[in-house]
Parts: structure tokens; sequence; C-alpha cells
């Protein structure tokens, strides 16, 4: 490509980084080199292409980014079930995340209120047993009926199903196995000097 004979403009290459950018965006499930490889790929194009009918033009020929985003997934995965999904699991993590608050909070009101019921002006140290498997015992100090916690964590079984929930339901192993397996193909072969 001659860029002296025709040289883009700003507005030209926004709309090609735009039109990349968009694609990058829908393939973010494929290995990081393969998207590099295609974001490099599809933006030297359309700069031939710009070069010749224009960067509008160019854009426009590209035709739905979603299906041209679809058909490289399929390229890389086959069918669209056994494709690794980072937004799965990072939806995943916000579920369990959100439960697992959610279900410490109300543990750690429930009984502080319930200790303040019974004495408003409660002044006490008293422990919490938490919630099995999820929430770790705590101690609440109460003075005159004001209470301080200390405790009430996660539990190693939260962590264990928000680490590997995510991975399950992202199926995140395929993108490490396939990484790793494309890694060792383009290893250089050191020669001796």
């Amino acid at each position: 490509m001659d860029v002296s004979v025709n040289p883009l403009s700003g507005a030209d290459r926004l709309r090609i980084e735009r039109a990349v950018w968009t694609l990058d965006y829908r393939v973010q499930d494929l290995p990081r080199g393969t998207r590099i490889a295609k974001r490099r790929e599809l933006r030297d194009n359309l700069r031939d292409a710009a070069a010749e009918v224009g960067a509008r033009q160019a854009v426009t020929q590209l035709g739905d980014l979603r299906q041209l985003a679809w058909d490289y997934l399929a390229a890389e995965y086959g069918d669209r079930a056994r494709r690794p999904s980072w937004a799965a699991a990072a939806l995943w993590i916000a579920v369990v995340d959100l439960v697992a608050l959610a279900v410490g909070s109300v543990g750690q009101a429930a009984f502080r209120s319930g200790a303040t019921a019974a004495d408003p002006h409660l002044t006490a140290t008293l422990h919490w047993h938490g919630v099995r498997f999820l929430i770790s015992d705590a101690t609440v100090t109460f003075a005159d009926g004001r209470a301080t916690t200390v405790g009430g964590a996660w539990t190693p079984a939260v962590y264990v199903l928000l680490l590997g929930g995510a991975v399950v339901a992202g199926r995140l192993w395929r993108i490490s196995v396939r990484g790793r397996r494309l890694r060792w193909r383009r290893r250089p072969v050191s020669s001796p000097s």
C-alpha cells in the first residue's frame, strides 16, 4: 500500500479502528495471540481496501461484525457450547460474591438485632457461630447497645466455590490448554553458536 498516493484522513483512521476494536471485543474469548493476529490482519486489510475504495466503503464491505466474530469463534472452537467465556466466569463470580456477602451481612445483622432486642443497652461480648461452610465464627462486643464485630470472614469453601465455579462456568480450561499448545508450537529452536 502506498500511503503517499491516498493518505487516510483522521476520520478514516477512526472508522477503521472502531471496526477493528469492535471485532476484537466480540472475539475476546479467543486466545490472546490469536486475537492480536486477527486485529492486525483486519487493520491491514481495511487500510489496503480504504486506499482503493475509501474507509467507509471498506468497513461496510466487511458486513455484519457480529457474524464475522461468530465465524472466527466457530473456526477456533467449533460448536458454540465448547467455547470458553470470560463473561460467564465473571457472572459466576459476581453472583457468588453477592450471595456470600448478603448471607454474611444478614446473618450478622440478625444476630446483633436479636441480642439488642433482648436488652437494648446490652454490654457484653457474645460469640456468633457464623454460617456453616460459608461464614466463619465472629465475636460481637456490645457496649451500651452498640456492637462491634471481629471475624465473620468467608471460609475457604467460598473461595473454592468462587474460583472453581468460575473455571467450570466459563469453561476457562479451554483457554489455558489451547494457549499452552500454541505457545509450544511457536517456540523457536535455538541453533548452536
